[in-house]
Parts: structure tokens; C-alpha cells; sequence
């Protein structure tokens, strides 16, 4: 587990890491914006620590702890608890989610991350090369900027599987193509679980707007606002990414559905042509012995004609009737 502190103000900030959480808050900085950021949560000791200076609730600190919960706020008294889920792209290029927590004091955000990595790396340099309107900002926009970066990446991974669902849509008539069914239900169920993130979020980010916290000020809220404008947009994505994959896998069905057709269509007119054949072979294969077709010296040559005849006059009225 890392943990790292930043801690800014209008006029300077400073970076700081460190092994233990006592080591660690011996930097908070009193007198301006602390951010804590934890990075994975095999640490329940130092995180519990953490909790204990900060006076998190016990059930706070379950719920950063569970991973698999959904998205949600909550309004204790000295702070705000808020879950999102993180959706991100590892180096194989598979979708990966994990849970970022934050926890919004009045002067301080404690931020927590499941799986091990840099994800608000751009966020840190903005707020030590000053770039942006950060440092002049309470606690409560810095909580905005951490979630607006999470909600960023939905529309990029979105946008990546906007690019799939085309590639999705030339294969799609392609019915010889075998990995077809098995990678759109891939996508298909990548989109289930992003919307199973982003419409919690969204219902979150509306309780969000309605708090009368003294946590949140007047100015933040138009900030909110954009990201559950954008939360909503993400969520109409989704679902229109849903239909469409839905039309593809129909078209698809259609295309598989329309080529065993004409694969019958030609079993049948095969079976059809050999009904009168296996008549006229049946009736001469029942060895009775006064025949007269038999003792016949051009039986054999007029059989087979009979039977040519018979295949080419209905492969005529086969075609007549575009029957193929």
C-alpha cells in the first residue's frame, strides 16, 4: 500500500510520502487543502489508523474496504463519504474496474484506490505547477476534480468500445467469421457492468446536488451540476450502445438464419429431384420375374433417359418459379 500527502493553498504546495500514517500525518498542513491519497487496501491497520484521526465511522471504513459494493454518498457530521467505480483500460487493453472512496472534511480529501496505480498522477502536477483553478478552491472541488477524472475515463473506454461495436457491424453479415458471437458477448457484458456502475453514480450525484452540507459551498455546486450532466451522458451512451449491439447480434442471427435457408433450399431441391428417381429405381429393383421392361434390349438406355428427362423438366420448372 502507498499513501502519499499533498498539501497546497493559494500561494505554495508541497508533495510528501511516507511509510506509516503517523509519519505520514505529521505533514497535514493546517492551514490549507490536505489531500490523503491511499493506494490499495491490503493495509486495514493503517487504514483504520487513518479512520481514527479523522473520526470515520467504523461503517465508513467497511465500505472502503468492500470493493464490491455500488456507488453511493453519505452525510455524516464532520464529513462526506462518497463511492464511485473506476473504469479503466490495463496494458493488454482489457477493461478493468476497480473502487475509488473519498472521504470530504472541511479542510481535507482522503481518497482511496482498490487496485494499486497512478490514476490521479495528472491531477498531482496540476496542483504543484499550480495549472488550473485548484489551489484556489476549497476540499470540496478537489473532490470534484477526482471524480470528474474517474468520469472522464468512462466516455474513453466507452469510446473504445464505440470503436468495436463498428468493427462489430462489418463483421456482423460475415457468418463464417466463428469469434463473432463469443467477443460481441464480450462487449455486451462489459457494457452491463458499466451501467451497473453509472447509473448508481448518476443517482448518487443527484442526491449530491439536493445536500445542504456546510461541506459543500455555494460556488461548487454549477461544478456538480457539468458532472451529473455528464454522468447522464454516459449513461444514454451505454444505452445506446446496448441497442446496438443488440441490432448487430439480430443482423447477424438474420445472416446465419438466411444462409442455413439456402443451404436447405438446395438439400430440398436435391431430395426432390431423386423422389421420382427412387420411384422409377424402386419399381424395377422388385426382381419379379415376368417383367416385360426387362427382357426389353433398350430397357437400360430409355430407363436413363426417362430419369434425365424427369430431372431436367423439373429443374425447368424449378427455375421457372424461382424456386433457386
Amino acid at each position: 500500500m502507498d499513501i502519499s500527502i499533498i498539501g497546497y493553498d493559494p500561494i505554495g504546495a508541497w508533495k510528501k510520502s511516507a511509510a506509516t500514517v503517523d509519519e505520514l500525518l505529521e505533514f497535514r498542513n493546517p492551514a490549507g487543502i490536505t489531500w490523503i491519497n491511499v493506494d490499495g487496501l491490503d493495509d486495514v491497520r493503517a487504514i483504520n489508523s487513518l479512520a481514527e484521526f479523522f473520526k470515520i465511522h467504523p461503517l465508513t471504513v467497511e465500505d472502503i474496504l468492500s470493493t464490491e459494493q455500488r456507488p453511493k454518498i453519505e452525510e455524516f457530521d464532520r464529513y462526506l463519504f462518497i463511492s464511485v467505480k473506476a473504469v479503466n483500460r490495463n496494458a493488454d487493453g482489457d477493461i478493468c474496474f476497480d473502487q475509488a472512496s473519498f472521504v470530504i472534511l472541511k479542510d481535507a480529501v482522503i481518497s482511496f484506490q482498490g487496485i494499486p496505480g497512478d490514476t490521479f498522477e495528472s491531477i498531482r502536477r496540476r496542483i504543484l505547477d499550480n495549472a488550473g483553478r485548484i489551489r484556489k478552491m476549497g476540499a470540496d472541488y478537489l473532490a470534484y476534480v477526482l471524480m470528474d477524472s474517474i468520469v472522464d475515463k468512462y466516455f474513453f473506454v466507452l469510446e473504445h468500445i464505440g470503436t468495436a461495436i463498428e468493427n462489430f457491424e462489418e463483421r456482423a453479415a460475415d457468418d463464417s467469421d466463428t469469434a463473432f458471437i463469443p467477443d460481441i458477448q464480450k462487449i455486451k457484458q462489459q457494457l452491463l457492468h458499466i451501467r451497473r456502475i453509472v447509473w448508481p453514480l448518476r443517482e448518487s450525484l443527484s442526491l449530491l446536488l439536493r445536500l445542504e452540507s456546510p461541506l459543500l459551498s455555494g460556488e461548487i455546486e454549477p461544478f456538480f451540476k457539468d458532472l451529473h450532466e455528464n454522468s447522464i451522458q454516459a449513461a444514454e451512451t451505454i444505452e445506446t450502445y446496448r441497442e446496438l449491439v443488440s441490432g448487430i447480434m439480430e443482423v447477424n442471427l438474420s445472416a446465419v438464419s438466411a444462409r442455413m435457408n439456402k443451404v436447405m433450399k438446395v438439400l430440398t431441391i436435391i431430395s426432390t429431384l431423386f423422389i421420382p428417381l427412387t420411384f422409377i429405381v424402386g419399381v424395377y429393383g422388385m426382381n419379379f420375374k415376368f417383367m416385360p421392361e426387362l427382357d426389353y434390349r433398350y430397357a437400360y438406355p430409355i430407363t436413363w433417359g426417362v430419369m434425365l428427362a424427369i430431372v431436367i423438366g423439373m429443374l425447368v420448372l424449378f427455375k421457372r418459379r424461382n424456386w433457386f
